[in-house]
């Protein structure tokens, strides 16, 4: 089954595209003019792709209401995988796998800035549920500037039961949580381990709570609450990393 064709719109997209899995794009069109794209119209060239001089006029039709920057790109997108699919990635996963698991994401951009994040933290991927949650939309792939091609996005139907899952596989859940008396920094993070990450409003539901094995908080001061889901994941892959190069 050949994959579905995408577009990506935006400067950093294609040329994360570009970078990373160039035999993924298929052709470009994009404005003259700019120093940034005429380098990136260039550079398409040198890697074989096809690529059309258009006006703004013609970048938003195909845009459809994305902002495009004054490029867009058709690409065989990588899709996300199913209940499945998340099973065959544990039972292959490297000794020490590092999930990002988001309950409740729904602004695509967050959805990818935290792709951009998993990826590079070098995590293994990023798991959300399949219903009222962001999925790998435009403005997703946007924002995630390539990423989204090379971590893999898996969508669960019922996100505790995936949480257990991944217990089953000896994957420690830690869950963020405003409230906790435990530090991020005070956690252990350097083994098999899932960052669970609650949605913009309502952080972790219940369900997910219970799933996970440990609650902890990232220490903030100056009387602030609570960050973006995406900054607050980047925090977290980061320390995780930190503690995997230092143990």
């Amino acid at each position: 089954m050949s994959a579905k064709r995408e577009l990506a719109m935006g400067v950093n997209a294609v040329d994360g595209l570009l970078r990373h899995a160039p035999e993924r794009l298929v052709r470009a069109w994009l404005k003259r003019g700019n120093a940034r794209l005429d380098e990136l119209a260039s550079r398409l060239g040198e890697a074989g792709i096809p690529s059309e001089v258009v006006d703004d006029r013609a970048l938003d039709r195909l845009a459809g209401g994305v902002r495009h920057q004054g490029v867009v790109a058709e690409f065989q997108a990588r899709q996300p995988l199913d209940d499945r699919g998340l099973i065959d990635l544990l039972e292959d996963s490297p000794e020490l796998p590092l999930l990002l698991v988001l309950d409740g994401v729904q602004d695509p951009h967050n959805l990818g800035a935290c792709l951009r994040s998993a990826a590079a933290a070098g995590a293994l991927a990023v798991i959300v549920p399949k219903d009222r949650a962001a999925g790998l939309t435009p403005a997703a792939r946007r924002a995630a500037a390539g990423a989204a091609e090379r971590i893999a996005l898996v969508q669960v139907t019922n996100l505790a039961r995936s949480l257990g899952l991944l217990a089953d596989h000896g994957i420690w859940r830690l869950g963020l949580v405003g409230e906790s008396d435990t530090s991020l920094f005070q956690a252990n993070l350097d083994g098999p381990m899932a960052l669970v990450l609650g949605g913009e409003e309502r952080g972790l539901r219940r369900l997910t709570r219970e799933r996970c094995d440990q609650l902890a908080c990232i220490p903030m001061a100056g009387g602030i609450e609570s960050l973006n889901v995406s900054v607050a994941a980047g925090i977290a892959l980061f320390e995780a990393r930190r503690m995997r190069m230092t143990s």
